[in-house]
């Protein structure tokens, strides 16, 4: 044991954490539950009831780094904004990284849970309003809380160093960008291997979701500015009509996809907003389409984006629209991420090593259904780092009998009626974050 009692003051808290975690205990789920019933359970409801707005996470990266530090690990606040870095260092080997995102999202919860969340918040542009762990990101810094204190009380089963990323603004796909752009790496060290997973309402609770390629998609927000020139609804002939001209674009963006994308790839163009015109009798002389684009890899990425700007361009040529006033496409650079690419080689291992721990049944596998995104590609695309990202269950397997037989859905994620089974959830995670924690820092002298 590389960790001394003798020192009440520095140690204190640690050295209780691991006289109720035996060094060597046989039973780690016994282990996880038993912290989830003294101290993970409380923790999540606290954070349940007073969750964050995106980039705004200031109590609770407070509570977070106060719980890391409690369980022995080095922590710095700040990081990217409200951004957290805990670092544990045990000895020679690799450096393992593990993230969970702490923002909330402004929704009303209205799951009907004695402790759903009635707070608010004042938002960027000045507006009071609820805020809810509509996503679950409860659970992940709970859980990241466990993992925490479970590895320091059991220094003397691995070796290396661990750090744990609390990370800010996921919800809005800037969280991940901005700890970069603040020399994460640089400051703290580069990971050998990074980790990170998120509970599924879709996913049964006590099983695992994992795959050997993308569990995220790439995203891209972008704008397209239709110009026109505007006219009395009554002479339409003198004038360019922006809203029939944005609808011909709408409708030719579908055949990218269809038409140019190889079959077998996966891409998605959406148009999500069509603003244009003031009054029924009056051509006007813009229209704004709000688009969001979807990718698996960047030749994906390119082929798309390429796409919209030759059709927005020549359909306003087709139009008539002098070269000065042919469709704007503006892609919002800030606002777009990599795909979460799963490292092939790295999930193998880490899928049999759960295997062997948990059994094959944990898993349940399935075709992703659609493309979500995340920003946690920033952390391990460029430099690139080996990386496995998962999924937990979050909802217990009756509920999905109960919705196959005609009655209540489960609620999907960002919605009011979102809710999880903590304990279940919660306690998953831990245990199978620190077993693939601990298969990637492998003490000296084990196999």
């Amino acid at each position: 044991m590389r960790l001394s009692c003798r020192n009440p003051v520095r140690n204190l808290l640690l050295c209780l954490a691991i006289i109720a975690f035996p060094a060597r205990a046989e039973d780690l789920s016994a282990l996880v539950t038993a912290d989830y019933e003294r101290h993970l359970g409380d923790l999540f409801l606290h954070f349940h009831q007073n969750p964050e707005l995106s980039g705004m996470e200031h109590a609770t990266a407070a509570r977070l780094a106060q719980e890391l530090r409690s369980a022995g690990f080095e922590v710095s606040e700040g990081v990217g904004g409200t951004g957290i870095v805990a670092l544990m260092e045990n000895g020679p080997g690799p450096l393992v990284m593990m993230r969970a995102d702490m923002d909330g999202l402004p929704v009303e919860e209205k799951s009907g849970l004695p402790y759903a969340s009635r707070a608010k918040q004042v938002d960027e542009s000045g507006q009071e309003v609820f805020v809810m762990h509509a996503c679950g990101h409860d659970v992940h810094i709970t859980s990241l809380v466990g993992t925490a204190r479970l590895m320091a009380a059991q220094r003397d089963q691995w070796s290396g160093t661990l750090m744990l990323i609390g990370q800010p603004a996921e919800e809005r796909i800037v969280g991940a960008r901005t700890m970069m752009e603040d020399n994460i790496w640089e400051r703290f060290g580069q990971p050998d291997y990074a980790l990170a997973f998120h509970v599924a309402a879709q996913l049964p609770a006590g099983r695992l979701g994992v795959t050997e390629d993308s569990p995220y998609s790439g995203a891209d927000t972008v704008d397209i500015i239709v110009h026109g020139i505007g006219a009395h609804g009554a002479s339409p002939h003198q004038g360019v009509d922006p809203v029939v001209l944005g609808s011909q674009i709408v409708l030719a963006l579908q055949t990218v996809v269809s038409r140019e994308l190889p079959p077998r790839d996966a891409g998605v163009i959406t148009v999500g907003a069509f603003n244009a015109g003031s009054k029924h009798n009056i051509i006007s002389d813009r229209a704004h389409l709000q688009l969001t684009v979807r990718n698996d890899d960047l030749e994906t990425r390119n082929l798309l984006l390429a796409g919209i700007k030759r059709i927005a361009e020549n359909m306003g040529r087709v139009a008539g629209l002098p070269e000065d006033k042919l469709p704007e496409v503006i892609v919002a650079e800030r606002e777009s991420v990599p795909p979460t690419i799963n490292d092939a080689p790295l999930t193998r291992q880490l899928r049999e090593t759960w295997g062997a721990h948990f059994g094959e049944q944990v898993f349940q596998d399935g075709k992703r259904k659609g493309m979500g995104a995340e920003d946690f590609g920033f952390f391990t695309t460029d430099p690139y780092i080996p990386s496995t990202y998962f999924a937990v269950g979050g909802t217990p397997p009756e509920h999905f009998a109960r919705e196959a037989a005609g009655g209540e859905p489960v609620p999907s994620h960002h919605s009011p009626l979102f809710k999880i089974t903590p304990e279940p959830a919660i306690t998953l995670g831990v245990e199978a974050t620190v077993v693939a924690l601990k298969s990637l820092l492998q003490a000296p002298g084990t196999q």
